[in-house]
């Protein structure tokens, strides 16, 4: 099997009150159950299956979530995984890190991550210890392209985000930032250079976390990769913002950067971001549900899809190989009976 034994892939789980907006997210086919959805990722890739989550993270429509993508990727390339609870909302069967965060509350609220300063201090903490010459950051959040939005909007940044639909609900995500901006007494802009400042009155903890262990690595000579898209490009603003000019990589897929409403390549730009863009060829197996279902515009990214995919193109793994182990993976999630 190819490896990259010197690349460490690091995986933000947590969950965000904003999530639980109508329309704002689709990862997960019932919104009960939605809050276990960022468990189920981490379960899947660190064991290719759920074993403790009560649920198959699944759009409405049974589009399946990244993370069959990613560990798809990792069954072909050797590389090491860390979970890090970034505020996850239920437990998760796999083994975590703990960064002190808790769960997000609503956007709207004046202060949505109140501890977001000692997450980010930890976060910083634990990047700096990484013993990995490379780290790949992800994460799993529902509802986190609208908080990044906040904080893209707190920062002063364009407000350029993805979405987990096909159609992409922007003026619902700024008619929520509108009304987080207003509850916290903020204007566009107000919180340029205050990153901390800007993800506890607009962000998530997940943003709070994967920026904090970013800028630690960095400072520590760590290469690292941000994998996904315009919530792993708000975080390298995040990491500008904090002051810090190292060379910074964002990997993301052809479906998000083939969004113009994201327009991510702009946001990277924005933030001295290098960009990698993968695409898996799933057209060569649109017969497959979970393969026709991105190529329809659904999930698009997350889990580190974008640079899971990458992680497989440097280690000379061909996107033939990938596809088969996304279906291989897919029928091994969805074998499995879950109960409510």
């Amino acid at each position: 099997m190819p490896g990259t034994p010197d690349t460490l892939f690091a995986l933000a789980a947590g969950a965000t009150e904003t999530a639980a907006i109508d329309g704002i997210s689709a990862a997960g086919a019932d919104p009960a159950l939605m809050a276990h959805t960022p468990s189920a990722d981490a379960e899947i890739l660190a064991y290719g299956r759920p074993v403790r989550a009560p649920v198959v993270p699944v759009s409405p429509t049974g589009c399946p979530t990244p993370a069959v993508v990613t560990r798809a990727v990792r069954e072909r390339v050797e590389f090491g995984a860390v979970v890090l609870d970034a505020g996850l909302a239920e437990p998760t069967g796999a083994p975590t890190v703990d960064v002190g965060a808790g769960p997000g509350g609503n956007v709207r609220d004046p202060e949505p991550v109140p501890d977001a300063g000692g997450v980010f201090a930890d976060a910083r903490r634990f990047g700096a210890d990484l013993p990995a010459a490379r780290l790949v950051l992800a994460e799993t959040i529902p509802g986190g392209t609208t908080t990044a939005m906040g904080v893209l909007a707190a920062l002063g940044e364009r407000r350029a985000v993805s979405s987990s639909l096909p159609e992409n609900p922007l003026e619902l995500k700024r008619e929520v930032v509108r009304e987080g901006l207003d509850a916290s007494g903020l204007d566009r802009g107000d919180l340029a250079g205050q990153p901390t400042e800007a993800i506890r009155r607009m962000g998530d903890p997940v943003l709070a976390t994967v920026a904090g262990v970013a800028v630690g690595a960095l400072e520590a000579g760590t290469d690292v990769l941000l994998a996904g898209g315009t919530q792993l490009a708000t975080a390298g603003a995040l990491v500008r913002h904090a002051g810090v000019t190292s060379d910074l990589e964002l990997a993301t897929t052809s479906f998000v950067a083939g969004d113009d409403s994201a327009d991510v390549r702009a946001l990277a730009a924005d933030n001295d971001l290098a960009l990698t863009v993968t695409d898996p060829g799933f057209e060569r197996r649109d017969d497959h549900p979970a393969m026709a279902a991105y190529l329809a515009g659904e999930a698009k990214e997350g889990v580190g899809m974008g640079g899971a995919l990458a992680l497989a193109d440097e280690g000379g793994v061909g996107t033939d190989s990938v596809r088969e182990a996304v279906a291989e993976v897919y029928d091994r999630v969805t074998e499995r009976e879950v109960a409510p």
